[in-house]
């Protein structure tokens, strides 16, 4: 009974932290890059990420690492990358890259497993985020993008009198914009965050360390689809691997877990659909599988 009441509580618990955190996170980066377009114009945006090159999409994979977002708090700005008109596969390889590549999870990384674990782990990640924002490019995977997705909300409640010159009304129309898209995806958001503290309440890590032991072959698949519907914060994804491979887990099927978790939570699954259509939902959730997969056992073959 008192291990029952302690998984309830740890649910509650996250339930709260997670509800608060994503929702100010959303709000904060949702009215950050509404502010970045008011001063930085579409065209400059579309010329940095548009590139025929490659040099587009390694910029775009750059951008992501340098950018401290979770899987969550990425939406936000690729719907600002959307409205700008962006390139496609510049935008999927920002998608892929910012949650796997971001600063807390590689110095956690470097800290925790080593140098070498990290540059194998920054290499694979980046490498396979700009080789698949090309091939859904390529592929014709735009089309599955919803049309309201470039549409910027319009402002509630601004009469005719409003008008750019006045400071305090763009403020606040840049706010209404903020909340209304907010609006739009709270249902998402909660009841992802609803199913991802479940599981992590309910799923002792025991389970997780006895499923994907390095003794079973089925190891690292296991762990890359177990991560994703975890939704697990940048600074605790590392420790809790770290604790997940002193109890027997194998490091290629960290790997995976690591990717898996931080890639694709169920969370940024749910926030996804108020921006794709079904086939791209799968073509991510594909990407993200593969890469946690074929890195996991990638890295058992070299390591």
């Amino acid at each position: 009974m008192n291990i029952t009441h302690q998984m309830i509580a740890d649910t509650l618990q996250m339930f709260a932290f997670l509800a608060v955190e994503l929702t100010l996170l959303f709000l904060l980066i949702s009215y950050l890059v509404g502010v970045l377009q008011e001063y930085i114009p579409p065209s400059k945006i579309q010329s940095i990420l548009s590139s025929k090159k490659g040099k587009g999409y390694i910029i775009a994979g750059f951008l992501g690492a340098i950018t401290p977002f979770c899987s969550c708090s990425t939406i936000p700005f690729l719907k600002g990358l959307l409205r700008a008109k962006a390139g496609f596969g510049t935008m999927m390889v920002f998608l892929f890259a910012s949650p796997l590549l971001n600063p807390i999870i590689i110095g956690l990384f470097a800290v925790t497993f080593g140098l070498q674990v990290t540059l194998f782990y920054f290499t694979v990640a980046l490498g396979v985020s700009i080789i698949a924002g090309i091939s859904l490019e390529k592929l014709g995977f735009e089309k599955y993008i919803k049309a309201q997705a470039y549409i910027t909300p319009e402002s509630a409640g601004c009469s005719a009198s409003c008008n750019t010159k006045n400071p305090v009304s763009k403020w606040q129309k840049i706010w209404q914009s903020t909340w209304s898209d907010f609006k739009k995806v709270l249902p998402y958001l909660i009841g992802g965050i609803a199913l991802g503290s479940l599981i992590y309440g309910f799923m002792p890590t025991e389970f997780v360390a006895r499923v994907a032991s390095e003794n079973n072959p089925f190891a690292v698949p296991i762990a890359a689809v177990i991560g994703i519907p975890l939704y697990i914060r940048a600074e605790a994804v590392i420790p809790l691997s770290a604790a997940l491979a002193a109890k027997g887990m194998g490091l290629g099927a960290v790997m995976a877990l690591i990717i898996g978790s931080a890639g694709a939570s169920l969370t940024e699954v749910i926030l996804l659909k108020s921006i794709f259509k079904k086939q791209m939902i799968l073509a991510f959730l594909a990407v993200i599988l593969s890469m946690a997969i074929g890195a996991g056992y990638l890295y058992s073959y070299l390591f």
